[in-house]
């Protein structure tokens, strides 16, 4: 399915994207080193292609952005590398690929993780703070990936 939004093309699927242009989005999102070895981007690939949902954005042939869900399709979703660069923000466009996303599982448990400076975008994306009584556990496998040099 391909739809625009404002003159930027949405592309829903995992098919045809080149693990080249994912890692050079992660890589300009700061979210992996440019020292991460040649032979892992697959991984990029593999990850998107594993994915219960994926939409990217395009700008031409400029791969501008991306989210991704990790969904069992049919009671929880997470949102998942939620991505846009800098020149494609404050223009609605991460609001719109959320709500994309919560079409497929309207009524399903939605999270997604995130920092602080995130919380106001998600909230205005239908999404509430946590409640201080509601523990999360969670295992922070790319802090390991980041003393490696891996990641930023």
């Amino acid at each position: 399915m391909y739809q625009y939004y404002k003159g930027i093309l949405i592309r829903e699927g995992t098919e045809g994207i080149p693990s080249q242009q994912l890692r050079e989005l992660y890589e300009k999102m700061d979210w992996c080193s440019p020292s991460m070895p040649q032979w892992q981007n697959e991984k990029f690939s593999i990850a998107l292609r594993n994915s219960a949902w994926a939409f990217t954005v395009w700008d031409k042939e400029m791969l501008a952005g991306m989210v991704r869900v990790v969904s069992d399709k049919v009671m929880v979703a997470s949102l998942q590398d939620l991505m846009l660069l800098p020149e494609y923000r404050g223009k609605g466009l991460g609001q719109f690929l959320v709500k994309l996303c919560r079409q497929k599982l309207p009524d399903g448990n939605w999270s997604a993780r995130t920092t602080p400076e995130n919380y106001d975008f998600y909230i205005k994306c239908g999404f509430s703070m946590p409640d201080a009584n509601n523990a999360t556990m969670e295992y922070d496998g790319y802090i390991l990936s980041k003393t490696r040099g891996d990641r930023k």
